[in-house]
């Protein structure tokens, strides 16, 4: 297990913090693609659309080549939802990440360092909304490289994000993940963060089921204030 170092973003860093988000949102491709077969609506699809082609033309033909043509639409679009959350964070908070999370005293961005080079990332920003009781921090884009899985990287980023809300006093930090991705949901719920509910983020994430859950991590300090 090779080393690693947690430290502030640097410009130098940005090539392989795009990188990996790149990467990172497109592994989960083959996994909405799968979870998208099973809907019923897909099932539906798959199957009444060839037979109805069948049963008007005659021709198995037409059936098959209807079913073998849906195949790559619907891998479009399961990687929709994916690029546009890459293309959107460029475009916002990502486009320039030292003025985004690092021109404010309560906002920052780390990268995990192993052997020179970036393997994973997290940034946390303050969550502008004047009705709440609490400061709250979000946190973004946790990533970690698949080689250096397993390694404690992303606990260690998290941790870190929670000690700088603490320093910080912000009394509670939140996020979102996806509901197709299970180590992050046992990540988070395994350090303390709670559910507080579901929603589709967009159009093409309701078209494929990719539900966003979100998720609160209430500090000590807040918890014992609201007692």
């Amino acid at each position: 297990m090779a080393p690693y170092l947690i430290r502030k973003y640097q410009e130098s860093d940005r090539k392989w913090v795009v990188g990996l988000l790149s990467r990172g949102m497109t592994e989960h491709i083959p996994t909405t693609f799968r979870h998208m077969l099973k809907l019923p609506r897909t099932v539906l699809l798959l199957s009444g659309g060839p037979l109805a082609l069948l049963l008007l033309s005659g021709s198995w033909l037409l059936a098959l080549t209807f079913s073998l043509a849906l195949l790559p639409v619907l891998w479009f679009l399961a990687g929709r939802p994916w690029r546009e959350y890459v293309d959107t964070a460029l475009r916002t908070d990502m486009a320039d990440i030292t003025k985004s999370y690092l021109s404010e005293p309560g906002s920052c961005f780390w990268v995990a360092e192993s052997e020179k080079r970036v393997v994973g990332t997290v940034g946390a920003l303050p969550v502008d909304d004047p009705t709440l009781q609490e400061k709250r921090l979000q946190l973004f884009h946790l990533i970690v490289s698949p080689e250096h899985r397993g390694q404690g990287i992303a606990k260690a980023l998290i941790r870190t994000v929670l000690q700088f809300a603490r320093d910080q006093g912000y009394g509670e930090v939140v996020l979102d993940t996806s509901i197709l991705q299970p180590s992050a949901l046992g990540l988070y719920q395994g350090v303390g963060f709670q559910k507080t509910g579901q929603s589709f983020h967009s159009m093409s994430a309701w078209l494929v089921d990719l539900q966003e859950v979100h998720f609160i991590y209430r500090l000590p300090s807040a918890q014992a204030g609201g007692r």
